[in-house]
């Protein structure tokens, strides 16, 4: 029996074999007819912390008002290249036609722009009208939806602000009533009549909290705030694709896209080579070029650095932990450059600064113990220190609320807040924070004194910590820690509920109106992180807005940073110096200082 077993084995793998042949032969003949599957060039990103959501009216981060940039679009843009920033129409057809007296604007809408398709629209192309951004804005004073940015429109528009009252009242807001201040004239015209004139409404016309959005995107998929933080649909270049929270993001790009051709001047400074080089490589092309956008969540240096160096992703921002792995001082190393590795440098328009919760009996209000308190701890804590170790030298020092690069800097101010260990411990010895016996010092009532800081557990947030905790053990107060993910922080802080934490402002504007208003009292849980309320400076600020740059401006802001350094409801800090590294294949790409998506502006040569 066994040679006959071993003749069916035999005649059986025989048979098989014949078959297997004939289906791979088949196979490949189906492949050779079957049309090639193009690769969408796809561009690869990074971000340190998770977006929260895409909502025009609701979110307040960076990284998601990122993608906002990319899947909406605004009345008003940048130039992507000039610089100083200059402002340029979007979705307007034109500049706003403005009024002698300042207070009327009429713009012009752009027609044949369309949002992305979406089942809501029932398969027709939709297109944006004047109306849908009168719809647009008013979300941001709904109270369901409770914006943190209602203070962009709060304040500027005839007749708004009694409409949002009257949805207080009611439970009910009426965007079908016509608004005098906020109307659209005809399908394609609006017109903004203002309380008063405002400097900086055009820059505010350019913000991405003012995009553009249709009602019936927020009818169909909003949730009970009204809000459509994970569906957004806009008009424009790349609409959301996937969203895995705290994890990626894809953006592909838009179908129904107006399309925008790259033509651009670089700036005529003779060593601006950079821009020349861009000017040369994009001019001319369809816009945007890039067809995906995967965005990878990173919260670890390390993981970046790897993820870079491994060709994993095509642009990354060395933040100053990691900035020695790339450069000397601001050069790239020569290894990076003889790959092909490009570097795009500049100082961020920004604020890093560390706040204390103005509500917080311990370190808030304007109590003289509190108020010693506060500065104590803003002596105590070394900028210099943080800018040397843990930013690696690629930060400057801000001396000033206002940072270099937007109107209202002041370049030659001075501090009255200095790192001075010696006078801070004199400051609470005065005040009553006297020490216990076991060293640690207590609150002028007797009860213990310990303050929590709150940061993202990330390698950043723990420099932080340890930058803190020095300054802390200092003046022999103890401290707490408080870690979480980036969006739960977020989210504490809107209600005022972080005793301290560690903050930054990049700028949505360049003008000093954008910074000076994070101290106002009125604006508590949206700009104002700390929650902070000192009246004399809510006075001054007030009066600022009524004024365009200048040194009548110049003025009341030098009196607003004398009550900062004197109240200290902040420690001021820096502004950090942006590294972005390149890979060899990434062209079109410069660090624009408003703008935080540049994905519609850049291209990809798949031939590196």
């Amino acid at each position: 029996m066994k040679p006959l077993v071993r003749s069916f084995r035999l005649l059986f793998c025989l048979l098989f074999c014949l078959l297997a042949g004939l289906g791979t032969s088949a196979n490949a003949k189906e492949k050779q007819q079957a049309p090639a599957q193009e690769t969408p060039k796809t561009l690869r990103w990074m971000f340190s912390a998770a977006a929260t959501g895409f909502d025009p009216a609701g979110v307040h981060d960076y990284y998601s008002g990122t993608i906002l940039e990319a899947v909406f679009e605004t009345l008003l843009t940048y130039d992507y290249l000039a610089n100083p920033p200059r402002l340029v129409p979007q979705i307007a057809a034109a500049m706003p036609q403005v009024s002698a007296d300042g207070l009327t604007y009429t713009i012009a809408i752009k027609p044949g722009i369309h949002f992305a398709p979406d089942p809501v629209f029932a398969g027709a192309k939709r297109e944006l009208t004047a109306a849908d951004v009168v719809y647009s804005w008013q979300r941001l004073l709904d109270p369901k939806v409770r914006s943190p940015y209602s203070f962009l429109v709060e304040n500027r528009f005839v007749g708004l602000d009694a409409l949002a009252l009257e949805a207080q009242r009611t439970g009910h807001f009426d965007y079908d009533r016509t608004v005098p201040g906020l109307r659209a004239l005809d399908r394609y015209t609006l017109q903004l009549q203002l309380l008063q004139p405002d400097p900086n409404l055009l820059h505010v016309l350019a913000f991405s909290r003012m995009s553009v959005l249709a009602r019936e995107v927020v009818e169909r998929y909003g949730d009970l705030s009204q809000r459509v933080m994970d569906h957004p649909v806009g008009s424009g270049p790349f609409r959301l694709k996937q969203w895995q929270r705290g994890a990626k993001i894809v953006l592909e790009r838009n179908p129904n896209y107006h399309g925008l051709t790259w033509d651009f001047a670089a700036s005529a400074a003779a060593d601006d080579a950079a821009a020349q080089r861009i000017v040369r490589q994009m001019q001319g092309k369809a816009l945007p070029a890039i067809e995906r956008i995967v965005i990878s969540i990173m919260e670890e240096d390390q993981a970046r650095w790897l993820a870079f160096q491994n060709d994993e992703l095509d642009v990354m921002n060395m933040d100053g932990p990691l900035a020695p792995r790339a450069l000397d001082g601001s050069q790239l190393k020569p290894a990076l450059a003889a790959r092909g590795i490009q570097l795009s440098r500049v100082p961020d328009m920004e604020v890093m600064y560390h706040y204390w919760q103005w509500n917080d009996p311990v370190v808030g209000g304007m109590g003289k113990p509190q108020i010693a308190l506060r500065r104590a701890l803003a002596m105590a804590y070394d900028v210099a220190e943080e800018i040397r170790v843990v930013r690696n030298g690629q930060a400057i020092a801000l001396d000033y609320p206002i940072p270099p690069g937007v109107a209202g800097h002041a370049a030659d101010w001075h501090s009255s807040v200095t790192h001075d260990v010696a006078t801070a411990n004199a400051l609470l010895d005065r005040y009553g924070y006297a020490k216990g016996a076991d060293g640690w010092r207590r609150q002028p009532n007797g009860q213990p004194l310990s303050i929590r800081y709150a940061s993202r557990p990330d390698s950043m947030g723990r420099q932080q910590e340890e930058m803190w905790q020095k300054a802390f053990h200092a003046l022999s107060i103890r401290m707490e820690s408080q870690k979480m993910p980036f969006p739960e922080l977020i989210k504490l802080e809107k209600q005022c509920r972080l005793q301290m934490r560690s903050a930054g402002w990049i700028g949505d504007y360049p003008d000093g109106d954008n910074f000076m208003q994070l101290l106002y009292g009125p604006r508590s849980g949206q700009s104002n992180a700390g929650c902070i309320k000192i009246p004399e400076y809510d006075r001054l600020y007030a009066a600022s807005q009524r004024l365009p740059d200048g040194p009548e401006r110049n003025q009341l802001y030098h009196q607003m940073a004398r009550l900062i350094e004197y109240y200290a409801p902040w420690r001021l800090g820096l502004a950090r110096v942006r590294n972005m590294l390149l890979q060899p294949r990434v062209i079109g790409y410069r660090k624009h200082p408003i703008l935080h998506a540049e994905w519609l502006y850049m291209d990809l040569d798949e031939t590196k």
